[in-house]
């Protein structure tokens, strides 16, 4: 039972004088987690992360779903090491930029440019401009429902933190319900000729209704509108690369990141050469689009690190293994659950790729608190968890069995609490939504 966050305690006393949030990223923030965890991780390999406390516990988000191989992954590490020792940023483009080009594309079909980022808002963000530019209209639209899309102000402007970005802007962003092909329907036709395009995450972890995606792409070009794939999370777990080939579609911008070079900072955003030269300069008299420009774009180690883990795909059963963890260890959380007689107040998606765990309480109310006491039981046996499971080529039998037990230990604590309420047991506030008006 790890109950030493003695040095975790000290870090959280003083990062926030340094660094907005404590993070760079809201989503590793300590309001989003229960005050009984980790404030910061030392290092990591394979699917373990040791904490500044010299804690050791099973990762079970893997960088908030960026490390699909797993942490110091030898063969990424090698190639990256190669590109160090060459330098990484010149003053014209890398050989390896068209290496790695060439490489992406021939697994996207359909798709014949490629831009780099190292960021996934960055690439979300150049796609809906492209798409302004191509069709000449203002809006765009993405479900409402889904988490995060950009922190650019499109998106940012249309969630409870709005602060900052004037409403002419959040004016030109709409969004529909996800799963409800009608609800995108009734979008087109409250503003005929305006949506320049629709972005959207291919899949959830609690599925979408069958053919869906197809007849969403359709539509929007039937309304003469662009459809962006937004791969971020998708990408190299549901399939390799991705939704859009497991589903055979044709999107006309596709957004990757997160897990395609492991871990390192390199995103990309693919599309059709009809839309993607638009950010080009070899059309001369046209008027120009500027895309993408960023100075660190082209650094040769992610580069590497993205080439590296396409070989790793190519050459090995890495989708096959990381869907048969997920299908194991939600099978063997089902189990637990069956025993425990908890079924009715805790939810995990089957979802091989990225099984999603739902806590309600005694009302059968989705509750904050109940999840947080969920994290908190979880991480003191030795699971850095936070609701979901990314599975990684290194989860092994054993890191599912170590799981399963401390979700088991966890129910135990969680029964008491839906009795008692989970102030009995939890240290500290919930989590809170990253996405609230107030602090």
């Amino acid at each position: 039972m790890i109950n030493n966050f003695i040095k975790s305690d000290e870090f959280r006393a003083k990062i926030h004088d340094l660094i907005p949030g404590g993070a760079h990223t809201y989503s590793k923030g300590d309001d989003q987690f229960p005050i009984l965890s980790p404030a910061a991780i030392s290092h990591g390999k394979g699917s373990q992360v040791w904490d500044i406390d010299g804690n050791q516990y099973l990762d079970c988000s893997m960088g908030l779903s960026s490390v699909v191989l797993g942490h110091a992954y030898q063969p990424v590490l090698d190639r990256v090491r190669l590109e160090l020792d060459k330098g990484v940023n010149f003053q014209r483009p890398a050989y390896i930029e068209m290496e790695m080009a060439e490489r992406f594309l021939k697994n996207i079909p359909g798709h014949d440019m490629i831009k780099f980022a190292k960021n996934g808002s960055t690439v979300t963000t150049a796609a809906t401009k492209l798409a302004r530019a191509y069709t000449g209209r203002k809006l765009i639209a993405f479900p409402g429902d889904h988490p995060f899309y950009s922190y650019d102000d499109w998106f940012i402007g249309k969630t409870n933190c709005d602060r900052g970005i004037p409403e002419e802007i959040s004016a030109l962003s709409v969004t529909y319900k996800s799963d409800d092909i009608e609800s995108l329907r009734e979008l087109f036709n409250k503003y005929p000729g305006q949506i320049a395009c629709v972005i959207s995450e291919p899949e959830k972890s609690f599925g979408l209704p069958e053919g869906y995606l197809a007849k969403a792409i359709e539509l929007a070009h039937q309304n003469g509108a662009l459809y962006i794939i937004d791969e971020m999370i998708t990408g190299y777990k549901t399939a390799f690369p991705g939704s859009m080939t497991k589903y055979n579609v044709k999107p006309d911008m596709t957004t990757w990141g997160k897990g395609i070079a492991n871990g390192f900072s390199f995103c990309a955003l693919t599309g059709t050469k009809e839309v993607m030269e638009l950010g080009g300069i070899r059309e001369t008299g046209k008027e120009k689009v500027f895309l993408i420009s960023t100075t660190h774009g082209g650094e040769t180690h992610n580069i590497g690190a993205a080439i590296a883990t396409i070989d790793v795909f190519e050459q090995n059963d890495v989708i096959g293994h990381n869907h048969a963890i997920g299908a194991e260890l939600v099978a063997q959380c089902g189990s637990v659950l069956k025993r425990s007689g908890l079924e009715e107040y805790i939810t995990v998606a089957p979802c091989n790729w990225l099984p999603v765990f739902i806590f309600r309480n005694k009302a059968k109310e989705i509750c904050s608190g109940m999840r947080t006491l969920a994290m908190q039981e979880m991480i003191r046996n030795g699971a850095l968890f936070q609701g979901v499971f990314v599975p990684c080529f290194s989860h092994t039998k054993e890191d599912v069995s170590h799981f399963a037990a401390a979700f088991e230990h966890t129910l135990n604590v969680y029964a008491k609490a839906l009795e008692s309420g989970y102030q009995q047991y939890l240290q500290g506030e919930p989590a809170k939504p990253v996405f609230r008006k107030y602090l």
